[in-house]
């Protein structure tokens, strides 16, 4: 349409600015990149539940703390419950009853940086108690995601989930994902999950706050694993953005390897991150 009339235009336009909703007139992952920064943090609520073929569900609550760097998370100290359904619990006992009891009886504490996390709680106490020490070192292992299908805390992976959405009204942004289009974005989902899908599909629904900031993630997904289907869904509330606080890790000589007491421990960082 040509603007013959400049006066017309300019008012024209400030009216449209005016009407816009206020999310439109935010970045979501600008918000987010201002908030990464060593020594700031935000604390964190989250449910997940897996659902396997056969009616066989495991459910977990994680609440704690993400320590931030200049590109996302580097850092997490999380406590972590995990339920198990009647019928997947007695397969559990039976291929792996020392994790099990362990994970039923209390929460697992997991504080993690880079690719090395320490655990403590029941399902390590009696190792930690032999060895005289306050928390099992895993090494080589990926740092717990805030949610266990879309990481938020990700600006790549943010910016493909807004650009995906179907609607976005009241800070309520809605949108839907295939698997593979995500895995090819983004490096937490495609480190924890393969990049190799032909099928699946991840539905989401974000909440944004005054400033832009996600203050919540609902997400539904169907997983193509093997030569059947897994459901998810997982749900996080993120409170606190940009406190002022560094994740601490324990001391070397409070912690020993897990590989110095493979027999009494799970073999991998125990929980609903594996």
């Amino acid at each position: 349409m040509k603007r013959t009339i400049v006066g017309v235009a300019v008012v024209a336009g400030v009216v449209q600015l005016t009407a816009m909703p206020a999310q439109a007139a935010s970045d979501p992952v600008r918000a987010l990149q201002a908030e990464l920064a060593p020594g700031r943090a935000v604390n964190l609520q989250a449910t997940a539940k897996i659902t396997y073929p056969g009616d066989r569900v495991v459910t977990s609550a994680v609440d704690g703390t993400f320590g931030f760097g200049s590109r996302g998370p580097v850092a997490s100290d999380l406590g972590q419950t995990v339920q198990y359904s009647e019928k997947l619990l007695r397969e559990m006992k039976k291929s792996s009853p020392k994790e099990t009891e362990g994970l039923q009886a209390g929460p697992v504490r997991l504080i993690s940086s880079g690719s090395v996390s320490y655990v403590s709680g029941a399902v390590v106490d009696q190792a930690l108690l032999t060895a005289d020490a306050s928390h099992v070192r895993y090494s080589g292992v990926k740092q717990p995601p805030s949610n266990l299908l879309v990481e938020v805390l990700d600006p790549a992976t943010l910016k493909a989930l807004v650009a995906a959405r179907t609607s976005w009204k009241d800070g309520i942004l809605k949108g839907a994902i295939k698997p593979a289009k995500l895995a090819a974005v983004s490096a937490p989902f495609a480190s924890r999950y393969g990049t190799r899908f032909k099928t699946g599909k991840i539905s989401y629904v974000l909440y944004f706050g005054e400033k832009g900031l996600v203050r919540r993630v609902a997400v539904k997904a169907t997983l193509p694993v093997s030569k059947t289907t897994v459901q998810v869904e997982s749900d996080t509330r993120f409170t606190d953005w940009g406190r002022e606080v560094t994740v601490g890790m324990p001391l070397r000589g409070d912690t020993i390897d897990r590989g110095e007491v493979k027999d009494d421990v799970p073999a991998g960082v125990p929980g609903i991150w594996n």
